[in-house]
């Protein structure tokens, strides 16, 4: 009798533990450029083989940009080195391409239509919102960055990509909740008109 009311009870706890790890997703990252102005979100999916980002961006040149997720969740402008560098939990070279490749962190490219926007979808491969090794979410979260060129896939340390132009952080508090947004102040301005 003992036994099934102990596993009764590790059962529930096993339960409520997955549910707060799935209160992780989905994640909504405001990205921002070197200005500070917002330039749109990307919204972050758990999945089996990996995490889903959805980019809904505006404001860039048009034309392809690398992209990457960056080890440290700090967005400082106007050069966004604060990120640092890839999230590259195995040691490997930059780049889709590279035979000895690629870091966790390494994205396709996106591009941006003529009239500077982005919509699209991405896998971030072997990823998770979830606790491990691969987790994008470890420690105090990561970053997601956009570069001023394309990404050529093999050079070392980030593809020939140039300046960061866009970054946020992705992160949640010690809670388990996502934190909250800040204020978009081109809102208030369209309330006023």
């Amino acid at each position: 009798m003992k036994w099934l009311l102990f596993s009764g009870i590790m059962g529930l706890l096993f339960f409520l533990g997955a549910c707060e790890e799935n209160s992780r997703s989905p994640i909504e990252v405001q990205m921002y450029n070197p200005a500070g102005d917002r330039i749109g979100t990307a919204t972050l999916t758990e999945q089996s083989d990996g995490v889903n980002a959805k980019l809904s961006l505006e404001g860039l040149e048009p034309g392809f940009h690398g992209i990457h997720v960056h080890e440290k969740p700090l967005c400082e402008g106007p050069d966004f080195k604060s990120a640092g560098s890839h999230v590259n939990p195995e040691n490997k070279e930059h780049g889709l391409m590279h035979p000895k490749g690629a870091h966790l962190g390494d994205l396709p490219n996106i591009e941006a239509g003529s009239d500077g926007t982005v919509n699209t979808e991405l896998i971030i491969s072997g990823a998770t919102l979830m606790d491990g090794k691969n987790s994008i979410l470890k420690d105090d979260g990561t970053s997601l960055v956009v570069h001023e060129k394309q990404d050529d896939g093999i050079s070392q340390p980030a593809g020939e990509s140039g300046a960061r132009i866009g970054c946020g952080k992705i992160q949640v508090d010690n809670k388990g909740n996502v934190e909250p947004a800040p204020t978009d102040p081109t809102e208030s301005n369209k309330e006023k008109e």
